[in-house]
C-alpha cells in the first residue's frame, strides 16, 4: 500500500503518522489489518476505516506517552509523515530506552496475571461465575510477560507461534503453563465456529466501531490455513482484552457470562481453575523473584 496515498485518504491533515502492528513485521499475513497511529494529541478510541479490500485501524496517539505498552507498540514505526520531525525524535527516544520498556511491560503483566489469578479465586470463593474468565486472562497475562521478556512485538495474532519458535531458557520453560491453562488443547473447527460468533458478539457489545470485521477476517485465514490452535488463541486473546475494559461493571453486567462461556470456551471445574491458577501465580513469582532476567 502507498503509504503518501494513505496519508491522503485518511485525511490525516499535518500530523505525524506512521505505520505500525504486523504490516512493518516480516510476519504478517493477509488478513492483518493495518495500524496506522496519528499523533493529533486525542485521547478517542479506534476506528476502523475500509479501504478497498483493506482494513485500516486509526488509533490517536500522544507524544507524552509514558505508558510502556503503548511505547513499544509506536516502537520502529514506518513514518507516513511528519514534517516537523518530531515522530522521527519520538521514535528515537523510544529506541534508546527499549530494553528497559519490554522489562517494565513484562512485569507489569506479570503483575496482572497475579492479580487475576487472586481474583479467579475470590470467584469461586463467591460462587462468581465470572471465575474461568478471570483464569483465561491471567494466562494471557503471563503470554504477554514471556514475549516481552524476549523482545517480541506484541500482538495476539502471531503470539503463540512466536512463543512456539523461541529458544529453552528457564524463562520460556513458562510457556507450557500458557499452552496448559490457556485451553488451546481442546480447539477443534466446530468449537472455534461457535468462539468466533460469541467473540465478535461480545467485541460488538464493548467497541463501538467495526473491529469485529477484522475478527471475522482473521479467523477465516487461520480456518483456511489450518492454524486451528493460533486461531484459539487468538479469539481467546481478543477476549481477554474487551473483558478487561469492562471488567469494573461485571456486577451490573452478569448476563455477559452466557456470551463469554462461549466465546472464551471456559473451563467449569472448580477444582481445574484452582489449579491453574496456581500454576500461573507461580510462574509470575518465579520471573518476579528471578529479576525479570533470562
Amino acid at each position: 500500500m502507498d503509504l503518501k496515498k494513505l496519508a491522503e485518504r485518511l485525511e490525516l491533515s499535518d500530523f505525524p503518522a506512521g505505520l505500525g502492528g504486523c504490516r512493518i513485521s516480516e510476519n504478517f499475513f493477509d488478513s492483518c489489518g493495518y495500524d496506522v497511529i496519528v499523533f493529533d494529541e486525542q485521547s478517542i478510541p479506534d476506528q476502523i476505516v475500509q479501504i478497498d479490500d483493506d482494513y485500516i485501524v486509526l488509533h490517536h496517539g500522544t507524544f507524552s506517552e509514558t505508558n510502556s505498552k503503548k511505547l513499544l507498540q509506536y516502537d520502529d514505526l514506518k513514518i507516513i509523515q511528519d514534517d516537523s520531525w518530531e515522530l522521527r525524535m519520538f521514535l528515537s527516544k523510544i529506541k534508546e530506552k527499549r530494553s528497559s520498556l519490554f522489562a517494565d511491560f513484562a512485569k507489569n503483566s506479570l503483575i496482572e496475571s497475579m492479580f487475576c489469578c487472586q481474583k479467579t479465586k475470590e470467584a469461586i470463593d463467591n460462587s462468581n461465575e465470572f471465575s474461568p474468565c478471570w483464569q483465561k486472562c491471567a494466562s494471557f497475562y503471563l503470554a504477554d510477560a514471556i514475549a516481552s521478556l524476549n523482545n517480541q512485538r506484541l500482538g495476539p495474532t502471531h503470539m503463540l507461534n512466536s512463543l512456539r519458535r523461541l529458544k529453552k531458557t528457564p524463562v520460556n520453560e513458562h510457556i507450557s503453563v500458557v499452552t496448559q491453562t490457556v485451553g488451546i488443547e481442546r480447539a477443534t473447527l466446530v468449537l472455534l465456529e461457535r468462539m468466533v460468533k460469541s467473540t465478535i458478539g461480545f467485541n460488538d457489545m464493548v467497541n463501538q466501531n467495526d473491529s469485529s470485521q477484522i475478527i471475522q477476517r482473521k479467523y477465516d485465514y487461520f480456518v483456511k490455513n489450518s492454524m486451528i490452535s493460533d486461531c484459539y488463541f487468538y479469539l481467546g486473546y481478543i477476549n481477554k482484552d474487551n473483558f478487561i475494559k469492562i471488567k469494573d461493571t461485571l456486577t451490573r453486567n452478569p448476563d455477559l457470562i452466557h456470551v463469554l462461556k462461549t466465546a472464551f470456551d471456559i473451563e467449569a471445574d472448580s477444582n481445574v481453575l484452582l489449579q491453574q491458577a496456581d500454576l500461573i501465580q507461580n510462574s509470575c513469582n518465579v520471573l518476579l523473584a528471578a529479576g525479570l532476567k533470562q
